[in-house]
């Protein structure tokens, strides 16, 4: 059931999963994608765990409030944008008061790293343990390849089965080459993400929040939280550049990387990604 917050100005819509006693874990997903790109099965292993895992649209996607009244930014041209990753960061730090968590071990993959990132660095006692996926302190560190930036700015799509296509066109492109392309699941989850909100122009203000926001490094050289650095070795979005570079900069981060994957979360991996991430909260509850 998807329950509702008011946080830093903006309604988020989340939902949880196990038990109210486990570790507090926040998974924040990446640009134009909403919270059920992280598959129900996957927060499932989490809550077996014994986390209790919370996972939610941010703002401009999904069922979170939009920011129509912005419009379209003109990527690249210099303009104000309407936010960074701070205040993403903020609303992150928000839905934490309204769940009632004092603090939160925190999961984020692509942008959602990114705002993992600036979550910790801004309110560093919120955040008990730091997992960042395939992501980097800045787009500088770890520039997409020419095929993975044309993918990401294919035009608006003009109706559902222009958009799943598209998704899956995307995929093929940023996905992980050495496992197997889930063709059902990626349909599914574009078609669902379609009929639950559409909206290019937010996803268009998320990416100009990512471009126009300052280098994280330095604010993550400061932390000193158990890190955890997940990345694909054949990630064409975000190549993995970007994990080095963000495992370098926080103190004692460890940094995994996967042969074969790329910009997303295979099947195949879950056990691990759940294995590793379970092992860091732990050690850093005791």
């Amino acid at each position: 059931m998807t329950l509702r917050a008011s946080a830093n100005g903006i309604e988020i819509a989340y939902d949880t999963f196990g038990s109210p006693g486990g570790r507090p874990l926040l998974l924040v997903m990446g640009l134009g994608s909403q919270m059920i790109h992280w598959d129900e099965e996957f927060c499932g292993l989490l809550a077996g765990r014994g986390h209790h895992v919370v996972r939610f649209d941010n703002r401009d996607i999904g069922e979170s409030t939009h920011l129509h009244e912005a419009g379209a930014p003109v990527l690249g041209g210099g303009g104000r944008v309407p936010y960074l990753l701070d205040d993403m960061a903020d609303d992150t730090a928000g839905l934490l008061d309204v769940l009632g968590w004092d603090a939160a071990h925190v999961v984020g993959v692509s942008m959602g790293g990114m705002i993992a990132q600036s979550l910790a660095i801004r309110h560093p006692h919120r955040v008990r343990s730091l997992t960042s996926i395939m992501s980097t302190p800045s787009p500088q560190a770890a520039p997409p390849t020419d095929a993975a930036m044309a993918a990401l700015m294919s035009p608006p799509s003009p109706d559902r089965e222009t958009a799943i296509r598209r998704a899956l066109e995307t995929w093929k492109v940023i996905g992980s080459p050495g496992y197997p392309f889930d063709h059902e699941r990626i349909e599914r989850v574009a078609g669902l993400s379609y009929d639950r909100s559409y909206d290019p122009a937010g996803t268009s203000r998320q990416l100009a929040a990512i471009l126009a926001s300052a280098d994280r490094a330095p604010g993550l050289k400061e932390l000193r939280i158990p890190a955890l650095v997940l990345h694909g070795e054949d990630d064409q979005l975000v190549p993995l550049s970007g994990g080095i570079a963000t495992a370098d900069a926080i103190p004692g981060a460890r940094l995994v990387t996967f042969p074969g994957m790329g910009h997303d979360l295979p099947r195949a991996l879950w056990p691990r990604f759940v294995e590793e991430i379970d092992a860091l909260t732990a050690a850093a509850e005791r």
